[in-house]
């Protein structure tokens, strides 16, 4: 997700519906977030459910950008590649740990994973890609493009939603899948004892054992020649936080957002430029713009804050 426009903000991992992130609520203090929204207008909730294979922050940004917003095809791999014409998918090369119980995706990045590694990895697999019509290209380290009929039409779960939680819940079930499914056995073989996950065992960082695919959607024709002026600024700090499930780590992260970021939105606004914040958590977002107000609302704003920023994060 790219960062662009300061004057929209979107805060993915506004909130969580685990315990942990409710106690967390308890303690958090963010006085600049507090003093902004109740200067702003509230929009309609985005409402959805943690079930949903496309989490709020993808839905709210998609909507920016003008692309569809259909559960689990949310075209972003058409978008980065852009080509419309064909079905295009992300392919996130990843560690998925085993336990007694279930097979999990770790929720952090692969760590030092490099470019070289990616790419020698990337070589190795192309040929049992392309046996089922799949062209591989390289786009960064920890993602690849992946060009191919077999996601026409599949619907895949975002790897924010899988990170830290059974991959078997995730899974596409679409019978379209099985090939993609049999790939995913013959990956998962071949990196075994591959020499770039030998090297990486010796160095004693997780190793590359399988991969996810997301992203997969059509793209509209014709495609956007340029992002819009009001595409948000995406602030992905709390994100490594929540996925750990580091309640602590997460508060901490939003304290620096609201000295920040929330901080400098608030100061444009009162300079009376135009802002908008979108807050997203598990299962909703709301975007709060900046509307003229009637003279009672001045009042209340300038006397004080009638609305505890935290309830607003709990409905999310």
């Amino acid at each position: 997700m790219q960062d662009l426009s300061p004057q929209h903000l979107l805060i993915p991992f506004a909130f969580c519906s685990s315990a942990g992130c409710r106690q967390a609520l308890t303690i958090l203090k963010l006085p600049h977030l507090e003093k902004l929204l109740p200067r702003l207008t509230p929009e309609a909730t985005d409402t959805g459910d943690v079930s949903s294979l496309s989490p709020p922050h993808e839905r709210a940004l998609a909507r920016a950008l003008d692309l569809p917003v259909k559960d689990g095809l949310i075209p972003w791999a058409a978008w980065q590649a852009h080509e419309a014409d064909s079905a295009w998918a992300f392919i996130t090369p990843c560690h998925w740990q085993t336990s007694s119980r279930q097979v999990a995706m770790s929720a952090e990045e692969l760590p030092d994973f490099t470019a070289q590694e990616s790419q020698t990895l990337l070589a190795a697999m192309q040929p049992y890609f392309a046996e089922d019509a799949i062209v591989l290209r390289y786009d960064q380290a920890t993602r690849w493009l992946a060009c191919g009929d077999a996601f026409k039409g599949l619907a895949t779960a975002s790897l924010d939603r899988v990170a830290g939680c059974s991959v078997a819940t995730w899974l596409p079930h679409a019978s379209s899948a099985i090939a993609l499914q049999r790939l995913q056995g013959e990956m998962q073989m071949l990196l075994y004892n591959h020499p770039v996950n030998d090297a990486r065992e010796a160095r004693g960082v997780a190793t590359v054992n399988s991969f996810w695919i997301s992203g997969t959607g059509p793209h509209p024709c014709p495609l956007p020649q340029a992002v819009g002026a009001n595409a948000p600024t995406v602030v992905a700090t709390l994100r490594a936080a929540a996925l750990a499930q580091d309640w602590s780590a997460w508060v901490s992260a939003w304290q620096v957002i609201d000295a920040t970021v929330c901080q400098a939105l608030l100061s444009a606004q009162a300079r009376g430029e135009s802002v908008q914040i979108t807050l997203c958590g598990e299962r909703n977002a709301q975007t709060f713009v900046a509307k003229p107000q009637s003279i009672r609302h001045r009042v209340i704003n300038f006397f004080g804050n009638q609305q505890a920023a935290c309830a607003v994060l709990e409905r999310l």
